[in-house]
């Protein structure tokens, strides 16, 4: 119970009378989050959602949390994807199956920050890999960049520029001819030399897409994603259109075909073959998507979606069952995405997922950890110490720093991180989507700051003198719970202000991004970070 006084504090707090934050009594145990739960997906490792459910069946997503506009490459009895990385380096994190369920990362193929990176595309030709990516280095302009390895592990070269300018989402295929192409968004393509590394003929429109009914809820028409595939005797070009947020039922997955990789192309008359039609669904603005083999010979369809009441998250990557019809074109028929699905047949199972927990005794820089829009000597900013890993401030506090950033994939969940503060600085814990949108708390030698609405709130300032804290993060599907603890999590402190952040997305705030854990290091020396650790909650009942 909080005594009357303390009662009358706070109102006054909130009313912005008095600075001090209002906290209640110290607390020796994690509180109790959302009741009794059930859950929905398999606990894997730290308790998060896992899609394999173990039955011989799957739930979507097969990747939960940011894992946009899925390019994915079948190599033997191997599969490789990866996904939009945007404004996170090191990037394009490339990820291995042997059952399309279950994946596990590689590591990161780019270092070098190329500014926003969107919708890539994989594949392999003549034994070589390559990744076609979209970029816009120094917000000059976007282009197209290649990257190739001999090994899908790498090393992978420096980025090549095709000065293919103002396009993204490449889809590159083989024509019957036997030349390489490029599609991009439009949809055009263009021709390129032998070697894959650069252009060889000029950019021209390709095929003129299905239109949906006018009267259809869609963001815009938007034609985009082209990925191809020759399948028998047609080329097959399955193309993204009406949007990738704004309403749920906006983007949709459309097909065509040809003979020619130089056309005509004829319409589905499945078209759309995906589509969300209702705002009372799972997974909202579902697109984007590519074809690809099961290990028994089936086939699937791989492509993102947001989840319902989770748009926070970002676009999460699906995987839905399709079958070829007798005509010679194809259905999706997942059918309820929200119900488990029979796994593809004949894989074997995998490794699934990564703890997210570090005692930073190893570099995991590009596998899970990345700075968000990093300038080029950024990591210039990080030691590995025998303590922990160090990292030097920068700007004067989250609102112009650069963040250390963390993919999140599931509703709810705890986090915690321990910050020791050398010289002025200032560290702390964030849910940071960019420097326009995040929440956080930190700390300073000689107080606590509280960050809402991507800027501090003053009124909530506290004099506290702190040189080691320990800092933990309850998210319950989407409000935001701190606490804090000054004796290495024995006891804690409840933050006075509880945060939602349901709203923190692309629709908002632009970008397709999502929102991540961050941590900051701003001030005047530098902040050493100690055992990370991430539990999932599991869902409620």
């Amino acid at each position: 119970m909080v005594d009357s006084s303390r009662r009358n504090t706070f109102k006054l707090l909130l009313a912005g009378a008095v600075s001090a934050p209002f906290v209640m009594n110290p607390v020796k145990a994690a509180p109790c989050i959302g009741g009794n739960r059930r859950p929905l997906w398999k606990p894997g490792i730290e308790g998060q959602r896992k899609a394999d459910l173990g039955d011989g069946t799957y739930l979507n997503p097969i990747m939960a949390g940011d894992h946009p506009d899925p390019t994915i490459l079948k190599d033997g009895d191997n599969y490789y994807m990866t996904f939009s990385s945007f404004y996170a380096y090191p990037a394009v994190i490339l990820w291995h199956s042997t059952d399309l369920v279950n994946w596990a990362p590689i590591g990161p193929a780019v270092t070098k920050s190329l500014g926003p990176i969107w919708a890539l595309d994989l594949c392999k030709h003549n034994g070589r890999y390559f990744i076609y990516i979209p970029a816009n280095p120094g917000d000059k302009g976007w282009s197209i960049f290649a990257i190739w390895a001999d090994r899908i592990e790498g090393p992978w070269s420096d980025p090549v520029d095709l000065k293919i300018p103002d396009c993204i989402d490449p889809g590159h295929v083989v024509g019957e001819d036997g030349r390489r192409y490029l599609f991009v968004n439009g949809i055009r393509k263009i021709r390129l030399a032998d070697d894959g590394l650069a252009t060889d003929g000029s950019l021209e429109p390709a095929y003129k897409p299905w239109r949906y009914p006018d009267d259809w809820v869609v963001e815009n028409f938007a034609p985009e994603g082209p990925k191809l595939l020759r399948h028998g005797e047609w080329f097959y070009l399955i193309t993204a259109v009406g949007g990738t947020a704004g309403p749920p039922t906006g983007h949709m997955v459309i097909a065509a075909r040809s003979r020619s990789i130089h056309g005509p192309w004829e319409h589905c008359p499945h078209n759309p073959l995906v589509r969300t039609t209702s705002a009372d669904e799972p997974w909202w603005s579902r697109g984007h998507a590519s074809l690809v083999e099961g290990p028994a010979g089936d086939w699937w369809m791989v492509y993102h979606g947001y989840e319902n009441g989770f748009r926070a998250l970002g676009r999460q990557t699906l995987l839905e069952p399709m079958e070829w019809t007798s005509d010679g074109w194809f259905r999706a028929k997942g059918g309820d995405l929200s119900r488990p699905l029979p796994k593809p047949k004949g894989g074997k199972g995998g490794p699934s997922g990564h703890a997210l927990s570090d005692d930073f005794s190893t570099n995991k820089f590009g596998v899970q950890w990345c700075f968000h829009d990093p300038a080029p000597d950024e990591m210039q900013r990080v030691i590995y110490e025998a303590k922990g890993l160090r990292i030097a401030a920068k700007g004067h506090s989250p609102i112009d720093s650069t963040p250390l950033t963390c993919i999140v994939g599931d509703r709810s969940y705890i986090a915690e991180i321990t910050i020791d503060l050398t010289g002025k600085a200032e560290g702390g814990l964030l849910l940071f989507y960019n420097h326009k949108a995040f929440v956080g708390i930190g700390f300073t030698p000689d107080g606590m700051r509280t960050y809402e609405y991507a800027e501090e709130q003053p009124w909530m300032r506290a004099a506290i003198p702190t040189s080691s804290v320990r800092l933990r993060l309850t998210n319950d599907d989407n409000v935001i719970t701190f606490h804090y603890s000054h004796d290495g999590g024995r006891t804690w402190v409840l933050h006075g202000l509880r945060m939602e952040v349901s709203g923190i997305h692309h629709n908002v705030f632009g970008g397709f991004l999502s929102l991540k854990l961050g941590i900051y290091s701003a001030g005047e020396g530098s902040i050493l970070l100690r055992d990370f650790s991430y539990r999932a909650l599991g869902e409620p009942s």
